[in-house]
């Protein structure tokens, strides 16, 4: 099941996992999967939509993980971001993480799951609503299938 819409901005980085992303046992550690959304994250972002503003002011208020198979050291992944929901200050975005086949093992659907940032410029203590830039940018690419 396609978790994110196709219809909203999302963007993919290819990535290999490297040893420090790996935990005793050769596997994934589970702190890569979010550093792999973040690099996703940034390309739909700063390169995709071109909000070179956008990451200083958005903290992370929740985020949620569901792992469903191990990737291996020297695998290579695609992790992909999508644009789930744009509120007045916050944005959900989903992301899916797929291993691509390695040493004689199927790839397919390693993690997925959800962040949500809130806006919150500098200067500010709380959350604003998104800046015109940021919600344009957001809603001129629906239908584009990014």
């Amino acid at each position: 099941m396609d978790r994110m819409s196709r219809t909203n901005p999302r963007a993919s980085v290819h990535r290999t996992v490297e040893w420090v992303d790996t935990d005793a046992s050769g596997h994934q550690h589970n702190s890569a999967i979010i550093r792999w959304v973040e690099s996703a994250e940034a390309e739909l972002f700063l390169r995709t939509l071109k909000l070179p503003d956008y990451f200083p002011s958005v903290p992370r208020i929740h985020q949620e993980i569901h792992f469903k198979k191990k990737l291996w050291f020297g695998q290579q992944i695609t992790a992909t971001v999508g644009i789930s929901k744009l509120g007045r200050t916050s944005m959900t975005y989903a992301f899916e993480i797929h291993g691509h086949p390695h040493d004689g093992q199927d790839g397919g659907l390693a993690a997925f799951g959800t962040v949500t940032v809130a806006h919150v410029p500098p200067g500010s203590a709380k959350a604003q609503p998104w800046p015109a830039a940021v919600v344009d940018a957001v809603t001129s690419t629906e239908g584009t299938g990014i």
